[in-house]
This record gives structure tokens, C-alpha cells and sequence, in this order.
């Protein structure tokens, strides 16, 4: 009789404490990603749900080691770089430019053409330099 009282007190498997087990971490799990995913409010401006046609086309300068200054992959003067950037601005107005000028280029080469890039009133400017790595 003993041993069928002990079989019938483990026929049945409590699951209370596992089931306040996995509400506790479904709710710790809620409170964290909330928590997260607020941040600050702001009130976002609203774009126009057409995709747009116009994608803004970055110019590349490059000035090469012996003074050499490219458009994109194109060797120009200063002269032909400024006419050149005249008629993608008049396209364009914010035109994006990029300046990538040697280490060992003078300074006033790549003064020459940001004094350039000023007087045709580019204001989307971006100098590439790279990245020390320790």
C-alpha cells in the first residue's frame, strides 16, 4: 500500500512555479525593449511617397601626388574644373563634392581649388582623409 501512496503523489506535476517563472521574464523581457525603443520624441518631417528620379550625384576631386587635378577620373585644369562645376551647380544646385588631395601634395594646391569650390559657392564639401589604424 506504501508504495502506491508514493506513486500517486507524483503523478501529478505542479507547473505553478515554472509558468510564474516565464510571466516574470515575459514581463522583464515587455519593461527592457520598451524601455530601449523610446528615446526622444520628435516630430519627423513628412515625405512625399513618390520614389524620386533625381539622386544627387557626388563629384569626386582628386589631386594626385604631382599636382595633377582630376574630376572624377578625368585629369582637368583649374579652368575646366570650374567650368565643369558651373554646369553640374546649374543642375544641381547642392551639388556634393569631395576632395581627396595626396599626403604629399603642397597645401596650396588643394587651397586653390577649395578657393575655387567657395567661389562657385559650393557648400556640400567633404575632404576624405583616412583612417589611423594602432
Amino acid at each position: 500500500m506504501r508504495a502506491q501512496t508514493e506513486a500517486n503523489l507524483y503523478d501529478d506535476i505542479n507547473i505553478t512555479p515554472m509558468l510564474d517563472l516565464a510571466y516574470v521574464l515575459l514581463v522583464i523581457f515587455i519593461i527592457m525593449t520598451t524601455a530601449t525603443v523610446q528615446g526622444i520624441k520628435v516630430n519627423l518631417p513628412k515625405a512625399s511617397a513618390t520614389p524620386s528620379l533625381h539622386k544627387p550625384q557626388t563629384k569626386a576631386i582628386t589631386i594626385s601626388q604631382d599636382g595633377t587635378i582630376f574630376l572624377d577620373t578625368y585629369p582637368v585644369t583649374l579652368n575646366e574644373l570650374e567650368a565643369r562645376l558651373q554646369s553640374y551647380k546649374a543642375v544641381n544646385p547642392d551639388l556634393p563634392v569631395i576632395v581627396k588631395g595626396d599626403a604629399s601634395i603642397q597645401y596650396q594646391r588643394v587651397i586653390e581649388v577649395l578657393d575655387l569650390l567657395g567661389r562657385l559657392e559650393i557648400t556640400q564639401l567633404g575632404l576624405v582623409t583616412q583612417r589611423v589604424v594602432k
